[in-house]
Formats: structure tokens, C-alpha cells, sequence
């Protein structure tokens, strides 16, 4: 009867089979742990040991394994921060106003030397998953990413929201990077797909070429596809000193657009560069979404003070939402200032000037944020 109602909901047979190894590898490992004392038992019997002795092998062997489990169980790390955020406009009809800009808790951990895991999820304004991958490191030249995860393209993308110079990313990150202004919607610059990566070759003991590359649905995060197109985006990463890195990376998707498939490729370059107290980094985004083309540029620099607690960043940032239309282009000057307490507490100010082609209107604003993390 047991047979005929497995195979009743077991209908196709690559399920079966997966049905079947499950159900041996757990049979197998319950044989194992038993053939131990089994052993033992038989060691007594036969008056090799004492039932003393078989009493004390038994239960090193029981304390070995509670001891593994809570040597894989102490392998998980729990962190988190929120941010406070404080907005002042001066554009007529906008509310200055307090929220929650984000309040994650983030879950990592190590299941063997090779396979780790990690789980994000994001608590302000609404619940939602972020991070959920499992990432299996064969060595320095090859790591592989399974599930939802940051896409390879965008040196701001990659960077935690939690590190970032100023309070804002940029316009044409947040354009085209699947994140608040992408025509795919506010996806955090993430999707659900595989990822390959590692260090092309290494000089003189240091990484001097790295790389990704990825495979995904290309609808960002918590969905599945709505074409039979699959994304790819790359990245490739030069270090040819220490302290700079410079990077190109391509993307080329297929979005719903007005519910059209239509195409949603970009392309990008960036660079990174810190000595001592200076810090500079510049990135360029070319996008295509259907016949609209897009694109926009920053430049930043920023320099530390106070044994690095204080920095002072000035950014000029521009983006072009559609290069067909004239009088089109946004464009930011950025000044700010993060004053570090600690490592878990920081304080940033940003003033920000918005300009736009076209009509002038006074829409710049003011926002200050302060973070904590644990």
C-alpha cells in the first residue's frame, strides 16, 4: 500500500529518482550511525572490551557528533544596520519628512570550506528577500553563484548600501542597474540566476585581472520570467596597481516595455582609485530600452580627515534620459560629509544642486541619515 501511494504522487520518473536517492542516502546514514554502537556492542561480547570501555567509546562518539553540529552551527553570522533618513526640500509642495531608508537583516554562513550561503532581507516600507544564494569556491579562479543575487555590472551597484560615500547612488545607476527608475522597476540591482567568477591571473602574489559572468531571468528579484529570454551580463575587472581597479562590463537583456518584449542592453566602464586619504571613482552607463537610448556619467573624489573619521565628497553627476529628446539632461552637484563614530555607527550629511534643461525649477534639497549597524 506504502508503494502505490508514493507512486500515485510520484508521477514522472526523474522525481522518482530523486525521491529514491534521498530516501537511500537517509537509510544509509541511519545504518552508519547505528553500525557504531553495533561494533562496540560486538567488541564487548566478545571480551575484547569492557562494557566499561564500550560505555565510554559510545558516548565520545555521541558528544563528537553534538560537537560537530554545533561546530557547523557556529559558522552562522547575523548582522544588520538601518538608516535614518532626513529629507528638506526646497521645491514648493514637497514635504520635508523622516523614514526608515532601510532596515536589513543579513544571514551568512559556511556549511563546509567550500559551500557558503547567505540570506538578506529588507524590513522598511515593505518585507522583502533580498539575498538568497548558495556560493561554492573551487579556488581563487573559479567561485560559482547559484540563486538571487547583486547582477555583475556597476561599480555602485556592487557597492553595499551600507558603504557608500554619499546618501544617494547615482542617476544613471538608479536608471539602468535594476534599480528605482529602471523600466524592469526597483529590483535593489539584483536578479535570480548563476553567476561564475574568480581571478583570471595574479601578479606578483596579487589579483591583477578579475572576472563575472552571469545567466538570469533579467526580472529582477522575487519573480520568475515572462519571456523565454535569458540575461547575461559580464564584468572584468583590471588591478594594474595597488589601490586602483578599472572595469567594463556589458548586459544584454529583454524586458516587457508598454507589453512589448523589447530589448534592455547596456554597457559600462568604471574606475576606482584610493591613496591614503584620497579617493576617487568615475562610471559611465550606456542603455538601450527598446528605441529609447540612455545614458549618464559621474565623477567623485573624497578625502579623509581626523584618522579617516571624517570625509568630505564632491560629486558631478548627469544623465540623459532619452538621447532623442532635446533639453533632456539632469544633472547633480553633490556635497557631502560622513563622519564615522565607530564601525557600526556613522553620520552622513548631503546638500545636493539639481539642474535640468529646459524650465528651471528650484528643486534642490538637503538629507542627512544616520546608520547603525550590528
Amino acid at each position: 500500500m506504502f508503494y502505490i501511494f508514493v507512486e500515485s504522487k510520484i508521477k514522472n520518473n526523474k522525481m522518482k529518482k530523486i525521491f529514491i536517492s534521498l530516501f537511500l542516502l537517509i537509510i544509509s546514514l541511519s545504518i552508519k550511525a547505528q553500525s557504531n554502537d553495533d561494533l562496540i556492542n560486538l567488541l564487548i561480547k566478545n571480551g575484547s572490551i569492557t562494557k566499561q570501555q564500550g560505555d565510554s567509546l559510545k558516548a565520545k562518539s555521541s558528544s563528537e557528533k553534538k560537537a560537530n553540529f554545533v561546530e557547523a552551527g557556529s559558522k552562522i553570522k547575523l548582522a544588520g544596520y538601518t538608516q535614518l533618513r532626513y529629507r528638506q526640500f526646497d521645491e514648493q509642495g514637497k514635504i520635508d519628512q523622516f523614514d526608515i531608508r532601510r532596515a536589513r537583516l543579513d544571514i551568512k554562513g559556511a556549511i563546509s570550506p567550500r559551500w557558503n550561503y547567505r540570506l538578506q532581507v529588507e524590513f522598511a516600507n515593505s518585507v522583502k528577500l533580498l539575498d538568497a544564494y548558495a556560493e561554492y569556491k573551487l579556488n581563487d579562479y573559479l567561485n560559482v553563484t547559484l540563486g538571487q543575487a547583486k547582477i555583475p555590472f556597476s561599480l555602485e551597484n556592487l557597492a553595499s548600501s551600507s558603504k557608500l560615500d554619499l546618501i544617494d547612488r547615482s542617476q544613471v545607476v538608479e536608471a539602468l542597474v535594476g534599480r528605482g527608475k529602471d523600466v524592469i522597476g526597483n529590483h535593489s540591482g539584483r536578479d535570480i540566476g548563476v553567476q561564475v567568477g574568480g581571478t583570471i591571473f595574479k601578479y606578483e602574489g596579487r589579483a591583477f585581472v578579475d572576472y563575472k559572468i552571469g545567466v538570469f531571468n533579467g526580472q529582477g528579484i522575487n519573480t520568475g520570467d515572462n519571456n523565454q529570454h535569458k540575461d547575461i551580463a559580464a564584468r572584468l575587472i583590471f588591478h594594474p596597481i595597488k589601490g586602483l581597479d578599472i572595469s567594463g562590463a556589458i548586459y544584454d537583456g529583454e524586458a516587457n516595455i508598454a507589453s512589448v518584449n523589447s530589448k534592455r542592453d547596456r554597457y559600462g566602464f568604471d574606475f576606482n582609485y584610493s591613496w591614503q586619504n584620497l579617493t576617487f571613482s568615475s562610471e559611465y552607463i550606456h542603455g538601450e530600452d527598446g528605441q529609447n537610448t540612455k545614458e549618464g556619467f559621474y565623477l567623485q573624489t573624497g578625502y579623509y580627515f581626523l584618522d579617516k573619521k571624517l570625509q568630505i565628497v564632491a560629486k558631478y553627476d548627469t544623465y540623459d534620459a532619452d538621447k532623442a529628446v532635446s533639453d533632456n539632461t539632469s544633472t547633480l552637484y553633490v556635497l557631502g560629509a560622513t563622519y564615522n563614530f565607530n564601525n557600526n555607527a556613522r553620520f552622513q550629511i548631503n546638500y545636493t544642486i539639481k539642474e535640468e534643461q529646459g524650465i528651471s525649477v528650484d528643486n534642490n534639497y538637503a538629507a542627512a541619515q544616520f546608520q547603525i549597524r550590528f
